[in-house]
């Protein structure tokens, strides 16, 4: 990969990087050449110096005008690149303004900086960037060239592209549009043809949980409630730091609050904690206070737990590829993880997905405080049926011997009428 200023070379060597990862090697040439880019990658493929290299190659030292602006869902994401974009500025014989904008900081302050000079690259919340360059008219976000929107899929989720797209709105036609996500919902796509000019779209396959060092254990719910199945879970093992998935944050509000009132450990993360309150938590929780940690998908983003033991999915998420973003957080370096999901009759063609991911799923029932092996769902499907009288060799159905189109359907089909008529026999 070449890369022509020195001061990126040097910064890039003192972060220890030996090669450029899948993404970066896909992205930094199309960005350098000023292509709009579509890039989905899940958390970890280096994507930040994937656009932050390219970022740093085409800036023009000598304006003093903003030139790149960067937006990301939540402060934790936000923080991470204007670390890494600040690291590499350092080893600049120019100086480069790098300015950071999110919730909790001093308004007035950032105003009045603003009212006398620009960034050359703004970094922040799209909430935040929305107040200072649209009600406030500060940030001049009309000499912009390069827009970065990271983590789209939940700035969609969060309600943000609203914010986001009047601000690209304020932008000049001639823009180069960066977007990245773990995935591209389909209602983000009309955001993307608006602004983008036929983007370089580049899909990273997301590391097999297979090869990573988790156990996935499932645990049916039955006839108890989920709440109950919960706390007899967590009667079973001891963490280190276990992290609690909810899909909503009145449920996070819901599932910690039980917790505590239960006497356990524990400390709540979702989007709507203020944002003093916020860094004390994220303080607290790198500081190890916790061993519990009830969590939603978009509060949790971007932030690595050191230590976490285990992953546990009060729900399953609504989208499955979720699942190996949230379950990818423990088993990390040489550590092993569990990954515990709670789930129901319902979730058939969720686990049939992830089964089809080559990821090995034990079953296991709680009992006496323990966890114990129950039989896969091929193996209890055989033997409900074995207690039915089911047998499909026995029953009076004709397998053709020529394949035609729909034959498994077909045959499916005159099976199940066996079956029903079967079942009425037995009941007479």
């Amino acid at each position: 990969m070449q890369i022509n200023r020195k001061f990126i070379k040097d910064a890039i060597d003192d972060l220890g990087f030996r090669e450029m990862t899948e993404i970066q090697e896909k992205i930094i040439p199309q960005a350098k050449n000023n292509r709009d880019i579509i890039g989905c990658s899940q958390t970890g493929s280096g994507k930040t110096h994937a656009f932050l290299i390219p970022i740093f190659e085409n800036l023009d030292l000598d304006k003093n005008e903003l030139q790149v602006l960067i937006a990301a869902p939540t402060r934790e994401l936000a923080n991470q690149i204007y670390k890494f974009a600040s690291h590499m500025a350092a080893f600049s014989d120019t100086p480069i303004d790098i300015r950071k904008y999110t919730g909790g900081s001093n308004r007035a302050k950032e105003v009045e900086r603003l009212e006398k000079s620009q960034p050359t690259i703004a970094i922040g919340t799209p909430g935040k960037l929305h107040d200072l360059s649209l009600k406030e008219r500060v940030l001049k976000t009309h000499t912009v060239t390069t827009f970065i929107i990271d983590e789209a899929d939940m700035s969609l989720e969060s309600g943000f592209l609203t914010d986001i797209d009047l601000i690209a709105g304020t932008m000049p036609d001639k823009l180069q549009m960066m977007v990245f996500s773990a995935t591209i919902p389909e209602k983000i796509r009309p955001f993307l043809r608006k602004y983008m000019n036929q983007p370089v779209e580049v899909y990273i396959k997301p590391k097999e949980l297979s090869s990573l060092n988790i156990t996935h254990i499932f645990i049916p719910i039955k006839s108890q409630k989920r709440d109950d199945a919960l706390l007899n879970l967590l009667q079973t093992f001891k963490p280190y730091v276990a992290l609690i998935f909810c899909n909503t944050k009145d449920k996070v509000e819901e599932i910690g609050s039980l917790l505590y009132k239960k006497g356990f450990d524990v400390i709540k993360l979702h989007g709507d904690i203020k944002p003093r309150e916020r860094k004390r938590v994220m303080r607290d929780i790198k500081a190890a206070k916790y061993q519990y940690i009830v969590a939603s998908d978009i509060a949790s983003r971007g932030i690595d737990i050191d230590g976490l033991s285990h992953v546990i999915n009060y729900e399953l998420p609504e989208d499955m590829e979720f699942y190996i973003h949230r379950t990818g957080r423990t088993g990390r370096a040489n550590y092993d993880g569990l990954a515990m999901s709670l789930y129901t009759k319902e979730d058939d063609q969720y686990i049939d997905f992830l089964e089809s991911k080559d990821i090995k799923i034990l079953y296991k029932d709680i009992k006496d405080k323990e966890l114990i092996t129950r039989r896969t769902r091929k193996q209890r499907f055989k033997r409900e049926n074995v207690k039915k009288g089911y047998n499909k060799h026995k029953l009076n159905v004709k397998k053709n011997k020529k394949v035609k189109p729909g034959y498994k359907k077909k045959y499916h089909s005159r099976l199940q009428k066996a079956r029903r008529k079967a079942d009425k026999k037995n009941r007479s």
